[in-house]
């Protein structure tokens, strides 16, 4: 009997194995759904194109690094020259000073073209000169107290009008607007530098500043207007050479 028991177990799991569809099949089932899940898995983790783009992305995230970098140091370098040009101005217009306190004869003209020793004219309460007073606004720009500068400047043209050194006064005047990058108000201070002192030496340097400011302020057509103005009037002087530079940086478009 035991023996006979043996025999139909099986034949018994078979038949009810035969009943039951493949497709309802709970191990089958699960069998496909696990082979599902390994292809995917293989078609990521073999899928070429997504590495390349974590690498691309890797490229993309070090040349940011790189142009963040680049761009703090032309911004450094930017402020760097615009400290040099104003010190190179500065140094000339000394220069500029020693020369005319030579004795020499004076030549020809009137205004700021006056070679030779400074005529002072005017005068104020306390006996001071118009040179005596130049030199204490000069001092005030070259220790970069601007405001205190600015003030001494225009003082001085409401005291001295007429002073050989009206022009000068006002060029750096304009130059205390400038080197705080108020570009709107420099502009116009420049402009009477053209306007109000035509014989002025500085001349070709406020016609560069007029273009610099114009460029800054996005005017390109201005700007060039001017600077070209300058290489062509003053071709021999710093100025000149100046716009010459900041010409080639509006045609390339830097």
């Amino acid at each position: 009997m035991k023996l006979r028991r043996a025999f139909l177990l099986p034949g018994l799991l078979l038949a009810g194995c035969a009943t039951t569809p493949p497709s309802e099949d709970p191990v089958l089932i699960k069998l496909t759904e696990i082979d599902d899940r390994l292809q995917r898995v293989e078609r990521v983790t073999g899928n070429d194109s997504l590495m390349q783009l974590a690498a691309h992305v890797d490229q993309m995230q070090t040349e940011i690094r790189e142009l963040r970098g680049q761009v703090e140091n032309l911004t450094h370098q930017s402020e760097s020259a615009a400290d040099r040009q104003r010190d190179q101005y500065v140094d000339i217009d000394q220069r500029l000073q020693s020369f005319e306190q030579r004795p020499s004869a004076p030549a020809a003209g009137t205004g700021d073209r006056t070679v030779g020793p400074v005529v002072a004219t005017g005068g104020s309460a306390s006996g001071t000169t118009d040179r005596v007073r130049y030199e204490a606004a000069f001092d005030l720009l070259k220790e970069s107290r601007y405001e205190e500068a600015r003030s001494a400047f225009q003082q001085f043209l409401v005291d001295y009008p007429d002073s050989n050194l009206a022009g000068h006064s006002q060029y750096w005047l304009a130059e205390t607007y400038y080197v705080g990058q108020d570009y709107e108000a420099a502009l116009p201070e420049f402009r009477k530098v053209l306007d109000r002192y035509p014989a002025s030496r500085k001349i070709p340097d406020a016609m560069l500043k007029v273009g610099y400011c114009h460029d800054e302020l996005g005017d390109k057509r201005g700007a060039r207007e001017m600077l070209v103005t300058v290489t062509r009037d003053y071709p021999e002087t710093t100025a000149a050479r100046l716009a010459g530079q900041r010409l080639e940086k509006l045609d390339s478009g830097s």
